[in-house]
């Protein structure tokens, strides 16, 4: 492959890479925004979109890998930049793959944080739960059908007279 044909390739592929980390972004601050309300039925439609956003995301890393490897050099941030070196002496795509390194790092950070607020929401839904059971004397436990169950509850006994 020419050096000037790779820096179109790269180009595009640096550009839908931007675009889908850009929208996955948004879906992950709707996300935070139907999390911290507590809206479940909005939440739901968001992740769906949220998992489109990231096959996107997917897919353009995966095409960039492909370009790495088909110019034997490693499908890594390295492996970019000694393509970028090659292909790109004027610089302009370097800006692009900066700017591609920083949306995946807000990404990152959204999703670390929505994953705090749901970590968080989860252990006070068990901590509530707890506490109705605790004074049954029973653990709760997550059952074999996908539901929380109480232990001892379902066994058979026999009992002779």
């Amino acid at each position: 492959m020419e050096a000037q044909a790779c820096r179109g390739e790269l180009g595009t592929i640096l550009a839908e890479e931007e675009a889908a980390l850009i929208e996955l972004a948004s879906f992950l601050d709707r996300e935070h925004a139907h999390l911290s309300a507590n809206e479940v039925g909005a939440l739901e439609s968001v992740i769906r979109e949220r998992q489109r956003a990231i096959g996107r995301v997917v897919r353009a890393e995966e095409q960039r890998a492909g370009l790495c490897r088909q110019l034997g050099h490693a499908a890594d941030a390295g492996g970019i930049e000694q393509i970028l070196r090659w292909c790109d002496t004027g610089g302009s795509l370097a800006t692009a793959w900066a700017r591609c390194r920083a949306a995946a790092g807000n990404c990152r950070a959204l999703n670390d944080r929505n994953s705090a607020l749901a970590s968080a929401r989860l252990r006070h839904v068990q901590a509530r739960l707890a506490a109705l059971f605790r004074g049954r004397g029973e653990a709760v436990s997550y059952g074999p059908r996908g539901a929380y169950a109480m232990t001892g509850v379902g066994h058979v006994v026999k009992i002779q007279v």
